[in-house]
């Protein structure tokens, strides 16, 4: 800040050729002599002063470092994925109770916590919810495949692992949809095209595994993999109806034994 003069308000003017003077002490009070009124009385006047004030600037730049924007976003989407994961589940959970034509844009909202304007944001309407909310168990059940095969060791562990892995997600699957209203949603979901891409991706996967299996000697070499797969994924079906999980294991293992014999 520079320099700055300040005039105190009500500063009189001298009149009649009356000429003020400083103290010499510095004491700020002007003496002037009155004539005829004697030498030596004093009137009081105000004067001038100059007053500098210098600043420092202790800071220059942002006040965050180049870190918190990363650490912005990610929190961000964060929070965009637990609120789009509870849009998904309260309209799954709606479906199964009501009945997917009885589902509305305004239950959804209400039942995730979250008002009908930020739930636009995410989906245009209920069924690209439901249909979000399908891709979601997808992508779920071919990464627990995925998994089944990964932390098994050996041509014929990762094929039985995932025969059996399989065999327990569709029969996940066939309880669902044996609930009050679970065929009405099946019967949506499952005429997305994108169904068929992962019942592609599981055939895929079984075939490359049987490929393997059969180099190793654990299957069956005289039978194509792809017809092998095909057999496979048609045998495991029989788990969605299947009573309990081991049930569904004991499916699997008489999936491996057609596939030995």
């Amino acid at each position: 800040m520079g320099d700055a003069e300040h005039e105190q308000p009500g500063r009189q003017e001298q009149q009649d050729g009356d000429e003020g003077e400083l103290d010499e002490d510095g004491g700020g009070q002007a003496v002037t002599e009155v004539a005829g009124e004697g030498v030596g009385r004093h009137r009081p006047s105000f004067t001038k002063h100059c007053v500098s004030v210098n600043t420092l600037c202790l800071y220059r730049g942002s006040v965050y470092d180049a870190e918190v924007p990363k650490l912005w976003s990610e929190t961000i989407e964060a929070h965009r994925h637990e609120v789009r994961d509870a849009i998904l589940d309260s309209a799954a959970g709606l479906a199964a109770e009501n009945g997917l034509l009885s589902v509305t844009m305004s239950q959804i909202a209400g039942r995730a916590g979250i008002g009908r304007a930020t739930l636009y944001k995410y989906f245009p309407d209920v069924q690209a919810v439901v249909l979000a909310w399908h891709d979601r168990q997808i992508a779920a059940h071919l990464t627990r495949l995925a998994e089944a095969r990964d932390h098994a060791d050996g041509a014929e562990a990762r094929l039985v692992a995932v025969l059996e892995t399989y065999a327990l997600v569709l029969r996940r699957r066939g309880r669902h949809h044996r609930q009050p209203h679970g065929a009405e949603l099946a019967a949506f979901v499952h005429r997305d095209p994108r169904v068929a891409q992962a019942e592609r991706q599981v055939h895929d996967l079984l075939r490359d595994l049987l490929t393997d299996a059969a180099a190793a000697g654990a299957v069956r070499a005289d039978v194509p993999p792809d017809e092998l797969a095909a057999y496979c994924a048609a045998a495991l079906s029989a788990a969605a109806d299947v009573p309990g999980d081991d049930a569904a294991r004991r499916l699997a293992g008489l999936v491996l034994a057609g596939l030995r014999a």
